[in-house]
């Protein structure tokens, strides 16, 4: 697999496992980008030694060389010494970097904006997130401001620019107007003079109700173009300034004005006419708003949380538990992963639950208890507390006497949460997908559908059953395409990067389907999905396949540190501190990926002859015998779980 190079922003590149590669000097990081920006053809040396060095000498044409036998020993560091080289190529009368289109971030970047200009709204504002976080600061940062650099800087941040505007454009494409505005706020504010930017953010406005902003937003870029450029506003904005003024049916020169947005600017502002401020049913109707905005994809997520908490202290504080619980107990978004995103806000809503439960009437309704007792096994998932299991069974049997499909299929999400009270539970959690999927196709309830065909997928995926659990990923994406759930594709397409690392043969292949899945899943508005998950599994897959485990000291392994640390400190030579650190390391929490680490651990003891932990490691391990190590999680493995039970007796058996 060829290393990763990087111009947008300093100029560095990475190898295989993320680290970064010695480029050596200024010169060569230039050379570099020098080639970058030619884009696999070949510059002649005679012009890298005039765009390197504008006042050259003699020497310069020797330097080139130099510099290229340099960086081709720093980025094909295992290349033999009599092989061509594959990267960074001699051709004709000069060289050329070799690299495949998606290991240059520029040229990724670039091949993605095109892309996304054909792609319908919601994969669109995908792509261009991703494209666009991979901006690390001005392009080639610390590079000399020669003339071939301006020219390739300036075209990258045009492009930039283009993006943002056509972001903004997707979000207005997919009904998400409000998202738009603080971006397009900021943007117009930084280049004035971009008048696309200016028509987005009045568009925007005006599809969520602010007409009035949205006119004194047109007549600021009028101001602006007439004052100091001496130029009229293009015919779009005029036209766009008139349909406002209006108040037309359709923006005439956007085909994302639709009817679902006129309904909703006319529904909330009837609203807002209609219920008075102060009434506890804006309050409620909230709820049904948040579990929707959950389910739009990262920003909405990450509001939804941010507002939910907000909404619970405000109906706590009217002193109404019947309130507070519906407020609670309504928000049933599904949950798929076993660690929070927020602790701490979990533990302050589960304290809001507890209350709220306890201060019930006698006769209050046992739906809102059973809700309210979901969402504490919800919260308390990933911890160690008995109360979340607790919660949960009598959450089901309430719903399962209540004869609520709906309410049932939330308190099975609390079980099926609560299931991993020891290793080897794939086929009990199957039974629980199996049955979401069964109670939710009858009656019509498609996000927790989608919730049973992901169990179901965890699920066969430690079961080593990848048919099955094809069929799975396969219908919720069409679920999640159907009824617009984007967040689904990110954990399909994790899952089909565990099943490359399971079924494949090349785990250079595998780690680039992590790195690819990983990149959809950052600012997905899960930290407690993603934080630290990629680095956990390439060590994963290095573990399983007996490669040297080689990290940057750098890398954050965010909640998984305790239990990967003594093969990290081993990796470098460190083994007494790797052996304290095994000594001190808790218990894996029981959720999704008890049993990979417990392998981890098991490797750890095995290279230290720590009996006592192999001992305890055999022991969690043994009930899972049969299942992938790790694959339950639908995202990652480090093999079977017999491979390390068989190195664990091994090494058991041994005579000191």
């Amino acid at each position: 697999m060829q290393v990763e190079i990087g111009v947008l922003g300093a100029v560095v590149a990475w190898d295989q496992v993320g680290a970064a590669v010695d480029l050596k000097g200024p010169k060569h990081r230039e050379l570099l980008a020098r080639l970058v920006v030619a884009r696999g053809r070949v510059v002649p040396v005679s012009s890298l030694v005039d765009d390197l060095w504008p006042e050259h000498s003699r020497g310069s044409v020797s330097a080139v060389r130099t510099f290229v036998a340099a960086l081709r020993r720093a980025l094909e560091p295992q290349r033999p010494s009599r092989e061509p080289a594959r990267l960074l190529v001699t051709e004709g009368p000069g060289y050329a970097l070799r690299a495949a289109p998606d290991t240059v971030d520029a040229w990724r970047f670039e091949d993605i904006i095109v892309a996304a200009s054909a792609a319908p709204p919601h994969e669109a504002l995908e792509m261009l997130d991703r494209a666009l976080s991979w901006w690390r600061g001005p392009a080639f940062a610390g590079i000399d401001d020669e003339a071939w650099v301006r020219i390739a800087r300036s075209r990258l941040e045009q492009l930039r620019l283009n993006a943002i505007e056509q972001r903004a454009e997707a979000r207005l494409g997919a009904g998400r107007a409000a998202d738009a505005v603080p971006e397009l706020d900021a943007h117009v504010a930084e280049y004035p003079w971009r008048e696309e930017a200016w028509r987005l953010l009045a568009l925007a406005l005006y599809r969520v109700g602010r007409q009035g902003d949205a006119l004194a937003v047109l007549r600021r870029a009028r101001s602006l173009l007439l004052e100091q450029l001496g130029i009229d506003p293009s015919p779009q904005l005029r036209r766009l300034e008139v349909d406002i003024l209006q108040q037309a049916d359709r923006v005439s020169d956007d085909p994302g004005a639709s009817g679902p947005e006129r309904v909703w600017v006319e529904a909330t502002a009837a609203y807002g006419r209609t219920v008075a401020a102060h009434s506890t049913a804006r309050l409620e109707s909230t709820v049904g708003l948040l579990r929707s905005l959950a389910l739009t994809g990262a920003r909405g997520l990450d509001a939804a949380r941010e507002q939910r908490v907000s909404a619970i202290t405000a109906a706590e504080q009217l002193n109404d538990p019947e309130l507070t619980a519906r407020i609670i107990g309504g928000y049933d978004v599904p949950a798929i992963w076993t660690r929070s995103d927020d602790p701490t806000q979990a533990a302050l809503i589960v304290g809001s639950a507890e209350r709220a439960l306890a201060a019930l009437r006698p006769g209050s309704s046992e739906a809102t208890r059973a809700r309210l007792m979901t969402a504490i096994a919800l919260e308390l998932r990933g911890t160690n507390s008995a109360r979340g299991p607790e919660t949960a069974q009598e959450a089901e049997r309430i719903a399962r006497r209540l004869g609520d499909p709906a309410l049932l299929a939330f308190a099975l999400n609390g079980v099926f949460m609560q299931t991993f009270h020891r290793a080897g539970l794939a086929p009990e959690r199957d039974k629980i997908g199996a049955e979401l999927v069964a109670i939710s196709t009858r009656h019509g309830l498609v996000t927790f559908e989608i919730l049973g065909h992901l169990v179901r997928l965890q699920a066969h995926s430690a079961l080593a059953d990848f048919a099955a659990g094809d069929e799975h990923a396969a219908t919720a994406d069409r679920l999640a395409e159907r009824h617009d759930r984007p967040l689904v594709r990110v954990f399909t397409q994790w899952y089909r990067a565990l099943r490359q690392a399971a079924t494949g043969t090349s785990p250079e292949a595998a780690e680039a389907a992590y790195r690819e899945a990983a990149a959809s899943l950052a600012n997905a508005g899960m930290p407690g999905v993603e934080r630290g998950l990629l680095p956990l599994a390439l060590m994963c897959l290095r573990v399983w396949h007996a490669i040297p485990l080689r990290f940057d000291d750098n890398i954050d392994w965010g909640p998984y540190t305790p239990w990967v640390s003594p093969l990290v400190l081993l990796a470098r030579d460190r083994s007494t501190e790797a052996t304290v650190a095994l000594r001190n390391m808790p218990d894996p929490p029981r959720d999704l990926l008890f049993e990979a680490l417990w392998c981890l651990i098991a490797q750890a003891a095995i290279a230290l002859d720590d009996r006592i932990v192999m001992t305890r490691a055999r022991a969690a391990l043994t009930p899972a015998a049969d299942e992938l190590a790790g694959a339950g999680s639908g995202m990652l493995t480090v093999g079977p779980v017999a491979y390390h039970l068989d190195q664990l007796g091994v090494a058991l058996n041994r005579t000191r």
